[in-house]
């Protein structure tokens, strides 16, 4: 018994940094995102049985993109988190340069790995480019993380079309440092300033005839990152001051719950829009609320009860959340070349559109198979040893467990 406890203990601490129920939402949401894109290919549309009745999963696939900003909320939670913590422990910030040194190095070699993938083995086989000229611009703006900016890197690339989200990124990286100061000293100023802006520019967006290029950019962004610093505020506050009793646990259960079940009317509300217009037009009128409503889950679950926190945190979570970033960036093109490469065969030159059902399962169960196979083997075989050599941090140890 005693062993057990020290287990669930281990599995739902918070320790050196690490938020384990964390690990559960960064990857369902990732998952999410995969599923949209795989049923945006497959047509293929699951119901799951609930008490007699069938639930169909198609309000969450159909706007399985929205996910896409809580990702850029959690990286903006868990990118202030150390300001916040050295804030309520009158620390100094963490210094600049061995921030950008880290970034660079979880991002950069596997990001370029597969760019060149993509570029040699779709692109250049399939002649996507009309010249040299237009690879090389293309190629130069994905590695200068500016390919959101221009159409024929950001809605015509034939390159890997879920980047855009790396540019966003990387372009508040370079910012990053500049607000989490500001932040720290002038919160509201601060908050006001990033919310106001993003306010601002989609009001003036949604005044456009055309929003393709204006939906995705970062000014777009800026009050879901502002809500991230404000999550993670919070999070340090009550982790250093909230009392570890029952009643508080259920509260913060309480919040989770009712941020779920909001975020379940969002979706919905989300996945009716009919026109590729209306989608983006509702994408940014909802982005705000939906920051708010994750900000609410992620803080819930993770001062919750401990079941909960079990739950999104334990060995398989953190494995599906260490692999993310690499699923993220494989999943697409393992969904797009397998259709494109009429893997697996099917008699109908539409198979999604003829409503093929041995073909959705295969290509499905194949699509998901190849992306964790590729995920997991690029995480561990290349991103994690990268990272450890260009940031120059060494292999972490197992702790040894003390014999009760």
């Amino acid at each position: 018994m005693q062993g057990l406890i020290a287990w669930y203990h281990r599995q739902t601490a918070a320790e050196d940094g690490h938020i384990p129920a964390l690990d559960g939402l960064r990857a369902a949401m990732v998952l999410v995102i995969g599923a949209y894109h795989i049923w945006q290919q497959s047509w293929l549309t699951p119901c799951i049985p609930w008490f007699g009745r069938r639930i169909s999963l198609d309000p969450l696939l159909r706007a399985g993109y929205l996910w896409v900003d809580g990702m850029l909320l959690l990286s903006g939670f868990l990118l202030y988190l150390p300001h916040a913590r050295a804030k309520e422990n009158n620390r100094l910030s963490p210094p600049v340069l061995p921030f950008y040194r880290r970034r660079f190095a979880r991002i950069m070699p596997t990001y370029v790995l597969n760019l060149a993938v993509v570029f040699l083995v779709v692109a250049l086989p399939g002649r996507l480019y009309a010249t040299p000229w237009h690879a090389t611009r293309d190629i130069l703006a994905h590695l200068t993380f500016t390919h959101n900016l221009f159409p024929f890197s950001y809605l015509h690339t034939p390159l890997n079309g879920v980047l855009w989200t790396l540019a966003v990124e990387v372009q508040f990286y370079v910012l990053f440092p500049l607000l989490a100061g500001a932040f720290r000293r002038m919160p509201l100023m601060t908050y006001l300033g990033m919310a106001g802006s993003a306010f601002l520019f989609r009001w003036w967006a949604a005044g456009q005839a055309d929003t393709s290029m204006l939906v995705n950019q970062l000014p777009a962004f800026l009050d879901v990152y502002a809500n991230g610093f404000v999550a993670a505020s919070i999070y340090a506050s009550l982790q250093k001051r909230m009392k570890e009793d029952a009643w508080t646990r259920v509260m913060m259960t309480a919040c989770a719950g009712t941020a779920l079940y909001m975020l379940a009317a969002l979706v919905r509300a989300q996945a009716m829009e009919s026109t590729i217009d209306m989608i983006r037009l509702g994408q940014m009128k909802r982005r705000f609320l939906l920051s708010v409503l994750l900000s609410m889950l992620m803080l819930g679950t993770s001062l919750g009860l401990g079941g909960i926190r079990l739950l999104l945190g334990n060995r398989i979570t953190r494995y599906l959340s260490a692999i993310s970033y690499q699923y993220y960036m494989w999943h697409q093109v393992v969904a797009a070349q397998l259709k494109a490469w009429r893997i697996p065969a099917s008699s109908h030159p539409n198979p999604n559109q003829a409503g093929d059902r041995t073909w959705q399962l295969l290509y499905v169960l194949l699509c998901y198979a190849l992306a964790f196979a590729i995920s997991t083997a690029i995480t561990y075989l290349i991103e994690q040893p990268a990272a450890r050599l260009l940031s120059g941090q060494k292999r972490p140890q197992r702790k040894k467990e003390a014999t009760p």
